[in-house]
């Protein structure tokens, strides 16, 4: 399920440059749908900011999949609504992803982070990595990266805090490539420290036909609300990935 509150972006990185939710804001505009009136620019909707207290059913909601919350045109005191609604609605679990990670460092003071609330940062190649930092300092219970669209090698990583990873190729026109060892690498630090790995794609021009299998399985791990998912799995998980490896076998 996706929420947004808001909508609308500009571009801060290389992770933007063949942004799905620009492309998909211009369509709707282009359809006539109201609150893509004004294309991708940013835009609040103060009319959806309780639309998930009408949800009774427990729900995974994404946020603002079609904008940034940290965004620097949405004021402090609207990210307060969107935070308070959360706060109201326990029975949900909110998954916020950021690019903006410092104002959400400066700003996390402000904000009231409840068990229900997962704070993530994307990471899409070695030049973004502070991101992961700002991340750490976070009172958030679940705190996640999406290594998504990867677009370089990650190797190293500060994973100290951190309770999930995703990672995915990029997908639609002009898709730039993904590399198996920088998914591998990813995947090996991940089991080195017992934490939840999600391997979304491997993307391209049609995501459809190169799939999301991974050493011949898929990867569709959570986190446990805080707790890393595979701490106790293997007594060496790193032993145990390369002997694996080796085999042709998957973990």
């Amino acid at each position: 399920m996706t929420w947004n509150p808001a909508t609308g972006c500009t571009k801060v990185s290389q992770g933007c440059k063949h942004c799905y939710a620009e492309r998909l804001a211009k369509r709707l505009q282009a359809m006539g749908v109201k609150r893509y009136q004004n294309g991708f620019e940013v835009t609040l909707h103060e009319d959806a900011l309780e639309i998930p207290l009408r949800w009774k059913q427990p729900r995974i909601v994404f946020v603002n999949s079609m904008s940034d919350l940290f965004h620097e045109k949405i004021p402090l005191e609207f990210i307060q609504r969107v935070f308070d609604t959360m706060a109201r609605c326990p029975q949900h679990t909110f998954q916020i992803l950021t690019k903006r990670s410092q104002r959400m460092r400066e700003l996390a003071n402000d904000l009231t982070w409840t068990p229900n609330i997962w704070m993530g940062v994307s990471v899409e190649d070695a030049r973004v990595t502070q991101r992961i930092y700002d991340l750490q300092a976070i009172p958030a219970a679940v705190r996640f990266l999406s290594c998504e669209p990867l677009i370089g090698p990650l190797d190293n990583l500060p994973l100290d805090g951190i309770h999930w990873v995703i990672v995915g190729g990029e997908s639609g026109p002009s898709a730039r490539p993904i590399k198996p060892e920088w998914v591998d690498s990813i995947l090996l630090q991940c089991r080195e420290l017992g934490i939840a790995f999600f391997f979304k794609q491997w993307g391209g021009v049609r995501k459809d036909l190169t799939g999301r299998d991974l050493h011949g399985r898929t990867y569709d791990e959570m986190p446990l609300m805080g707790e890393p998912t595979f701490c106790n799995v293997y007594q060496n998980p790193s032993r145990q990935y390369q002997g694996e490896k080796a085999k042709g076998k998957a973990i």
